[in-house]
């Protein structure tokens, strides 16, 4: 509500949810009374799931732009200013931002790149990894949604952010704000693959083959390389883990992206050699890597 940039369309989704929430909103519309009649209340009479709850907002928007801010985050009050002020300026369809990674006792920033084109965002972004695809630090022109039939894959919430890369194939001019603009709660510091449920896992394989199936129909041959670097940084965390259930999983997953493990110009030759003895079952290598610099290095000395 604090946001300076004022022509704003406040959509809230309640996704049947069984606290406070609804009323602590509209306790907070009575202090902001110049912003109800740009905000609407949308109710989900069971619950769907996040994507669902962003594919309801997305039916009911007309602005321009589409800006993503999740129920347990929250943002520097000139955010959509400065998003929107570089989206006008270079004419662009996406605009992201760095990011501070909240926890409970301090804050971490988390610096973006800055590329200058679609293939270097598609190339070094988001298929090598140099930058994630998150929801929540992009501002995305809502035609892009609408012209190109792009939703958020309902019922798979676990990586259902990958369609940001959809989004972004799609896109003729991007532009980055090189400042944090948004808080995201982290509560959980621990690596995702320790908590996931088979539940969890089954939605990333969904929307992996869902994203890279999009971008092979969409534009036949192109992404074919970006397409297994892709793959590889999806089941990397697979590696970091000493549970060997999970390393059956990165010799199970995508076992025709290891062809592509040198091709990462944008991974450290460590993390490359980590994969590399993963393709050759030479496992007690994998093993002393999350020893000495997982456990030890980021565990220990970096904590």
């Amino acid at each position: 509500m604090r946001q300076t940039l004022e022509d704003v369309e406040f959509i809230f989704v309640n996704d049947a949810t069984k606290d406070d929430s609804v009323s602590v909103l509209k306790r907070t519309l009575e202090r902001y009374p110049e912003r109800i009649e740009s905000c609407r209340v949308i109710e989900h009479p069971v619950n769907k799931g996040l994507p669902s709850a962003r594919n309801t907002g997305l039916e009911m928007a007309e602005g321009e732009y589409v800006f993503h801010c999740d129920g347990d985050d929250w943002m520097e009050p000139d955010m959509l200013e400065k998003l929107y002020a570089a989206a006008e300026e270079k004419s662009a369809d996406m605009v992201w931002c760095d990011f501070y990674i909240s926890f409970e006792q301090n804050e971490r920033i988390m610096k973006a790149r800055d590329y200058k084109t679609v293939a270097e965002l598609m190339h070094k972004g988001f298929m090598c990894g140099d930058m994630k695809y998150n929801v929540w630090n992009k501002m995305v022109r809502r035609s892009l949604y609408v012209e190109n039939g792009i939703r958020f894959p309902d019922g798979h919430s676990m990586g259902e952010d990958m369609t940001m890369i959809k989004l972004a194939a799609c896109t003729i001019e991007v532009a980055y704000v090189p400042c944090p603009l948004y808080h995201y709660l982290k509560t959980n510091a621990g690596a995702y693959t320790q908590t996931m449920s088979e539940r969890h896992l089954t939605d990333i394989r969904y929307n992996v083959d869902d994203v890279t199936a999009w971008l092979e129909n969409r534009f036949p041959g192109q992404y074919t390389e970006d397409i297994n670097l892709f793959k590889l940084n999806i089941k990397l965390p697979f590696l970091l883990a000493s549970d060997v259930n999970q390393l059956r999983l990165w010799k199970d997953w995508y076992p025709e992206s290891n062809g592509y493990i040198f091709r990462n110009s944008e991974l450290p030759l460590r993390t490359k050699m980590l994969q590399w003895m993963a393709a050759k079952n030479l496992w007690f290598g994998v093993r002393l890597y999350y020893a000495l610099v997982y456990k030890f290095v980021y565990g220990i000395l970096y904590k």
